[in-house]
């Protein structure tokens, strides 16, 4: 169920000639659920649309960056741009703008490497990024630190039970049986890409099914339970992100913070709920 302006919406009059197929099947899902999907006005339910367009946009184009898929152990990233942390962390070097180090990511992805949580985390930034003002991402994000899933309390993400999927979403399949001389492949954190397809990094973009085999290749010897996916769903909020958007922005000024009331999520073994 789509509420526009304390408004319920029928998903027919909120759709546009020329609206990408992402935009439309996010549409058309939100008014199949029982779920209430609410938005301030028309132009915030437009900002949902963009934000999630872009975290499809920037899972497609962090695989077309071939940024390596490794361990915390062995995490690499471009000096010029980030200090590389004992604990495979990225931490933002001190005069660097974050919209240039997270650009250099998509960019030069050879330089890169790291694990499927922090690529989640990336991507997010990434549609962020492309989703509000540039000088508010600027001011915002200073103190970037990228690792697992540690993100800037600006960057809120929210983690819950439900099979309320939408495209843009992060989804997780675990892996129960999986070999623990690779305990990296226990699950896959996906971006939902639209039309089952999704994304995960390590292992390409795959239907659901192929991401189950592909983590089934991985299990334990004589292996009796098949990877799954979880009912969770892992989505930035919205609502909060909203302020930063050009609709919004107020320049260089600090803006007047709406009141979150979310958690930052975490994706596998420990989940945290409102």
């Amino acid at each position: 169920m789509i509420v526009i302006s304390n408004r319920v919406v029928d998903a027919n009059t909120v759709k546009s000639s020329g609206l990408e197929q992402e935009k439309i099947e996010i549409i058309d899902k939100m008014n199949r659920y029982q779920n209430i999907f609410s938005f301030l006005d028309i132009n915030n339910f437009q900002f949902f649309l963009q934000l999630r367009y872009s975290i499809i946009q920037a899972a497609r184009h962090l695989l077309a960056s071939k940024a390596m898929f490794t361990t915390f152990e062995k995490a690499k990233c471009n000096e010029q741009f980030w200090d590389l942390t004992e604990q495979g962390g990225f931490k933002l070097k001190r005069g660097i703008d974050p919209s240039v180090a997270i650009t250099d990511i998509f960019q030069n992805g050879k330089e890169y490497g790291f694990e499927c949580s922090t690529s989640i985390v990336i991507i997010f930034y990434k549609a962020v990024l492309d989703s509000i003002d540039i000088h508010q991402f600027n001011y915002i994000y200073q103190g970037l630190y990228l690792r697992d899933w540690h993100s800037d309390n600006d960057l809120p993400i929210i983690t819950r039970r439900g099979n309320d999927f939408l495209p843009g979403d992060c989804l997780y399949f675990d892996n129960p049986q999986f070999n623990p001389k690779t305990p990296q492949w226990q699950g896959e954190n996906v971006i939902d890409l639209g039309n089952d397809l999704y994304f995960g990094h390590g292992i390409g973009i795959k239907t659901a099914d192929g991401i189950i085999e592909s983590l089934n290749k991985r299990r334990k010897p004589y292996p009796t339970e098949s990877a799954f996916l979880l009912s969770q769903v892992t989505r930035l909020d919205h609502t909060y992100l909203y302020q930063f958007s050009t609709n919004v922005a107020l320049g260089n000024r600090a803006p007047q913070f709406f009141i979150s009331k979310t958690i930052v999520g975490k994706v596998g073994s420990n989940l945290y709920y409102l």
